[in-house]
């Protein structure tokens, strides 16, 4: 009889022990407060998506004029803050690998904005400077955050405080998974 309650008694501590225990990711019986349900709608992850399609597709239209791309657009601002880079280096700032960004140079090569020129100690390194008309470009566009803003329908700050919450889920994102 001794034995029965014992191992009873263990039963039931373990049991509570199971019970107490967060359940695993993807278990169907636990809902989390953070996502209410599993509608599209409903997903962090696809309101980041579409609002990323949605800019891009403003600054789209905004880079006509400049018959430049986003991605060109976005290789151009690196090169502003930092005249001769490497592809490695301007590829690292933009999340890119070279064989992605070689194209969008060669485009900004050819419509004059960029040159790239070999290292004189090691040819393998590839420098990319701006031209006089790739520093012009940046005063012609300088006006585009403002008229961002007004496409939005958000004033610049609260823009600014929105990338800067998205620098820091990007930045907590980074330190829990690899990127």
């Amino acid at each position: 009889m001794e034995n029965v309650a014992a191992s009873q008694a263990l039963h039931s501590q373990f049991a509570s022990q199971v019970a107490s225990r967060p359940q695993p990711l993807g278990d169907p019986t636990v809902q989390s407060p953070l996502a209410p349900s599993l509608t599209l709608d409903s997903q962090l992850c696809f309101a980041l998506y579409t609002a990323s399609l949605a800019m891009t597709k403003a600054y789209k239209a905004a880079l006509e004029r400049f018959d430049l791309t986003y991605p060109q657009y976005l290789a151009m601002l690196v090169l502003w803050e930092h005249d001769e880079l490497s592809v490695k280096d301007l590829a690292a700032r933009l999340g890119l690998d070279s064989a992605t960004l070689t194209p969008i140079l060669k485009r900004l090569e050819t419509v004059g904005y960029v040159r790239r020129v070999r290292g004189v100690l090691d040819e393998r390194l590839v420098l990319i400077h701006l031209t006089e008309s790739g520093q012009a470009l940046k005063l012609s566009a300088a006006f585009l955050p403002d008229h961002i803003s007004e496409i939005v329908g958000r004033p610049v700050p609260d823009l600014q405080r929105l990338r800067d919450e998205l620098h820091d889920l990007k930045a907590s994102l980074a330190g829990r998974i690899r990127m």
